[in-house]
């Protein structure tokens, strides 16, 4: 018990620390340690059983599994805990590293832009879209803060296998801007280059008026009449899935779990 009682007081120590990201559950852990994340304690109520897990769907980051999970009760440290029953604590990447990472040109792949997004759970899920396609980047413009706890939980720890970042309009990368919007050219008919940015708005009130302006392209996703739109996580996979992905995992010697 005297051991439980440690392990959360330093994972109340380091949780206060600045920079810090919760990551919630066991897929947020492991994609951050497959992506290289800098994890400071992950705490769990059966650690035999999250090892086991790490053993059966990530044998890559076990070992890391094996030597960071220690027992504590989750339910004393969370406001609510995950179905797998593990939690950790990561340091977010440095910021200036990143947007130096959006700039560099040529790129090979577009960054994903999220002009003003409401919804947290969504924009975790673009961020897991982008990471999938190996999108060079999610940038968001407007108050929501895209490294928020629930954006992290929804995009399972992919924030590391991608660059996330919130950006002023001046601060935009260089790059053709490719704004989705229903009076744009249909996209079957373009040709999405490598270094766009592809502008998302919002369900609710579409591209802002001075993003739009800034667009050099405006784009439209095949939609059938009198059906208002498309939720915006399906948006961004309609338009990705048009640019090109990645090759398959067979052919990078990949795996899927």
């Amino acid at each position: 018990m005297s051991e439980q009682v440690g392990v959360g007081r330093e994972w109340r120590e380091a949780a206060g620390r600045d920079g810090v990201v919760l990551l919630d559950g066991f897929h947020a852990l492991k994609h951050a340690l497959r992506f290289g994340a800098e994890v400071l304690a992950a705490v769990a109520d059966d650690p035999e059983a999250v090892r086991a897990l790490a053993a059966g769907l990530a044998p890559d980051v076990a070992p890391q599994v094996e030597r960071l999970v220690r027992r504590a009760e989750l339910k004393e440290l969370l406001p609510r805990v995950h179905p797998t029953g593990v939690a950790a604590l990561a340091v977010r990447p440095d910021r200036e590293q990143g947007r130096a990472a959006l700039a560099r040109t040529p790129r090979t792949a577009p960054i994903v832009l999220l002009d003003n997004p409401r919804n947290l759970g969504n924009v975790g899920a673009v961020v897991r879209l982008a990471a999938g396609f190996g999108a060079t980047g999610v940038l968001t413009r407007g108050d929501l803060d895209p490294w928020h706890p629930n954006v992290v939980r929804a995009g399972a720890g992919l924030h590391y296998a991608t660059t996330v970042d919130r950006v002023e309009l001046e601060e935009l990368p260089a790059g053709p801007v490719y704004a989705l919007d229903p009076e744009g050219a249909d996209i079957r008919a373009l040709t999405l280059p490598d270094d766009a940015l592809l502008a998302f708005g919002s369900e609710r009130h579409g591209i802002s008026p001075e993003l739009r302006a800034r667009a050099d392209h405006l784009v439209s996703l095949p939609m059938r009449p009198q059906v208002s739109s498309y939720n915006l996580a399906t948006s961004v996979a309609m338009t990705l899935f048009h640019w090109g992905g990645p090759p398959p995992a067979a052919e990078q010697g990949g795996e899927h779990s």
